[in-house]
């Protein structure tokens, strides 16, 4: 009779982090994960494995109540909200299931540990532009002919208009420039996807504009060049980082005095609200907004719905008492 290979009794966590590793390149997005993703997945664990350090508990010997002790430590310590906690969990859960997998551990202690409740309404959490507001931002945009002004003119009209991320701009080509016909768009990775952002003509001239511009600067364009490049003495030339994009749009929105109002601060990703809310508000069908914006459950798209209509359809408004 064959004898049943036993789990060893307490496995290093070297032994941990490197079957988590393979995860990370087999498993992760069918084995075809952004490197953003990848770095996301890694610092989390780095950062349980310290708590684990501090608190003298050896990682293949936790048990649930202390990954308890570790969501706590998020809440109360940290002061993460409920959606970062959830995504701490869930690397913690995916770093324990690798373990489990390899049969380096009789059990995944992080199952069933969830977050804590998002006690937010999801509609409160969307800032965006009013259609004036977008206006008065791509004026604030110099009107000159530097490489700079094209590149910014055309990222801020991009952003506010057909909703990417900044991570999807941060990681697109040259390569990824296409056109079907007459029509031109930028294909863009997304967090599940690739899809292509469809340009309206005027962005697709400005697009042509900028690339025009870095042509006449030297630049060859080779496919696997970035599209969108930091400028100056620095970093010129090299693929503008997400930091480097929010650092432009946050910029702009201080010039045009639209970056904090009582009861609103907007950021980057408050043009990617932008885009959305203001094609709903337009006409624009659910579907449609979901497809441009990339979202793949429709009921994340269906919060810009609800935004336009809380305000518009408000039963109070109906009542028609005079004071």
């Amino acid at each position: 009779m064959t004898a049943v290979a036993s789990l060893p009794e307490t496995p290093t966590t070297e032994a941990l982090q490197a079957a988590f590793a393979d995860f990370l390149q087999i498993d992760v997005s069918a084995g075809d994960a952004a490197q953003d993703t990848l770095n996301t997945y890694r610092r989390q664990v780095r950062q349980f494995l310290l708590w684990c350090d501090r608190q003298d508990i050896a990682p293949a010997a936790a048990r649930p109540e202390q990954i308890k002790q570790y969501r706590r430590w998020l809440v109360e310590h940290c002061k993460f909200k409920p959606t970062t906690v959830a995504l701490k969990l869930s690397v913690v859960r995916r770093f324990y299931q690798a373990a489990f997998e390899c049969r380096l551990i009789a059990a995944n202690p992080a199952n069933g540990i969830r977050p804590p409740r998002e006690k937010r309404d999801p509609a409160e959490r969307i800032s965006y532009l009013e259609k004036s507001e977008v206006e008065q931002l791509l004026a604030a945009v110099p009107t000159g002919d530097s490489l700079k002004a094209r590149r910014d003119r055309l990222l801020l009209a991009l952003m506010a208009l057909e909703g990417p991320r900044t991570v999807e701009l941060h990681r697109a080509n040259i390569s990824d420039l296409v056109q079907q016909g007459r029509n031109r768009g930028i294909r863009v990775c997304g967090k599940r996807n690739i899809r292509i952002v469809p340009l309206t003509p005027q962005i697709a001239q400005l697009l042509a504009d900028y690339i025009d511009k870095r042509q006449d600067n030297g630049d060859h364009l080779r496919p696997d060049e970035p599209l969108f490049v930091a400028v100056g003495n620095r970093a010129g030339g090299q693929r503008l980082t997400r930091r480097g994009l929010r650092t432009i749009v946050d910029g702009y929105l201080k010039q045009a005095q639209l970056k904090h109002t009582p009861g609103r601060t907007i950021s980057a990703h408050s043009l990617r609200h932008t885009a959305g809310t203001l094609a709903l508000r337009s006409g624009a069908e659910l579907r449609q907004v979901q497809d441009l914006l990339g979202h793949a459950d429709p009921r994340t798209t269906c919060i810009y719905a609800h935004v336009a209509d809380r305000w518009e359809n408000n039963p109070a408004l109906k009542l028609g008492i005079e004071f």
